[in-house]
């Protein structure tokens, strides 16, 4: 989080893929308007091309936000694999080097949603994780603010019995990047625990755990772990989390679930306990679109109409979570200034919520290692004040 002027900490607002609701996901022109809205952090989804590139893509298939489909001279490529233990056909990325990814246009994942942003299809390439670093340290220095990374490692699992792992090309990134001396803050987030684990004992890097509302992290599937997402949340497995991450991002329904109706209900204790272990929480995904918004915010009845986002995003802060993973993180913004205008000093409570999770929010540490790429260095754990 950050500090405010005036008292009560501001959560961090996370632009999803970039600003993805304005413009094609993991695209350099959805991570520039991001960062000219005022994202905090961008965020991109990482994988490796077949010559060990990071490039940013949600999906390992191609098509569904590529033009790969159209193009004669990858025909050949099209073939059924799996993926995270789903059989999927189409063409992947592990596949292509990053020159053939380098050709391909992209277009917008679901355009019966977002029409308007069918407008820049063709127009953008896939972008490389360098690329991205560079757009995030050259818009920071114009702006006069650091613009956060907030990074997730895709199909760790897969690509370790591959024999590749992604962690180790990021971590080289971010080393010949010196991100510290640009001080661009860094997050690494995952589904799978083993991934976040070797990175908490190679790197100094703030860790987050990402929890779906169902099933269990694909490495726990492929081993035959009988233990599910909801066994994270328990107490002990909450303790354990917080041996390897400081931050729990949480599928926002864990946190306010829906009635049956569809209409946000009151907060549990989830969030309580993460920050009583010293961990931040972060709610994953806002978007503005009817479809995506508890019942009592949806406005009309075109599911891809903006209804009232401003108050989903109240509720959430209201709860107490300390960052917001959004698709519009304009809308995202308005409604932390909104909130924030509303709170004062005293009502923010005795337990100051400005010093949790300090490491979140300071510039990137250099990861210190170890000849044999342990850490020999790391952040003291965050506590509640």
């Amino acid at each position: 989080m950050f500090r405010t002027s005036t008292g009560p900490a501001a959560p961090v607002v996370v632009a999803h893929r970039g600003a993805c609701g304005y413009r094609p996901e993991h695209t350099l022109a959805a991570y520039r308007l991001a960062i000219d809205l005022g994202a905090d952090y961008i965020e991109p989804d990482l994988v490796l091309s077949a010559d060990g590139v990071l490039v940013a893509r949600h999906d390992a298939e191609l098509a569904a936000s590529t033009d790969v489909a159209d193009r004669p001279e990858f025909a050949a490529r099209r073939r059924t694999a799996t993926v995270s233990g789903r059989e999927v056909c189409g063409w992947f990325v592990d596949d292509f080097t990053v020159a053939e990814l380098k050709t391909l246009s992209m277009r917008e994942r679901i355009p019966g949603l977002r029409p308007r942003n069918r407008a820049y299809d063709g127009r953008f390439r896939i972008p490389t994780f360098d690329e991205i670093v560079d757009e995030a340290i050259r818009a920071g220095r114009e702006r006069g603010r650091p613009v956060g990374l907030y990074v997730e490692l895709k199909r760790a699992t897969d690509l370790a019995e591959a024999g590749r792992e992604p962690e180790d090309a990021l971590l080289d990134a971010l080393r010949g990047f010196r991100l510290e001396r640009a001080g661009v803050r860094v997050l690494v987030e995952s589904f799978e625990p083993s991934v976040l684990r070797r990175l908490a004992r190679r790197s100094s890097l703030t860790l987050v755990q990402r929890v779906d509302i169902a099933g269990r992290p694909y490495e726990w599937e492929r081993a035959s772990d009988g233990r599910r997402y909801a066994d994270m949340l328990t107490p002990g497995g909450l303790r354990e989390m917080s041996s390897y991450a400081s931050v729990l991002g949480a599928h926002k329904s864990l946190l306010l679930p829906r009635d049956p109706e569809g209409r946000l209900g009151r907060p549990g204790r989830l969030i309580g306990d993460a920050h009583e272990l010293g961990m931040a929480v972060h709610a994953w995904t806002f978007r503005n679109e009817n479809t995506f918004l508890p019942a009592e915010h949806r406005r009309g009845s075109e599911p891809g109409a903006h209804g009232d986002a401003a108050g989903e995003y109240a509720a959430f802060f209201a709860a107490g979570v300390d960052g917001v993973v959004s698709d519009h993180p304009d809308t995202a913004l308005a409604a932390r200034a909104e909130y924030l205008a509303g709170q004062t000093p005293a009502s923010s409570g005795s337990r100051s919520r400005r010093s949790l999770f300090n490491d979140a929010i300071r510039p990137a540490r250099p990861m210190e290692t170890n000849r044999t790429g342990a850490a020999t260095s790391r952040p003291d754990r965050p506590r509640t004040s």
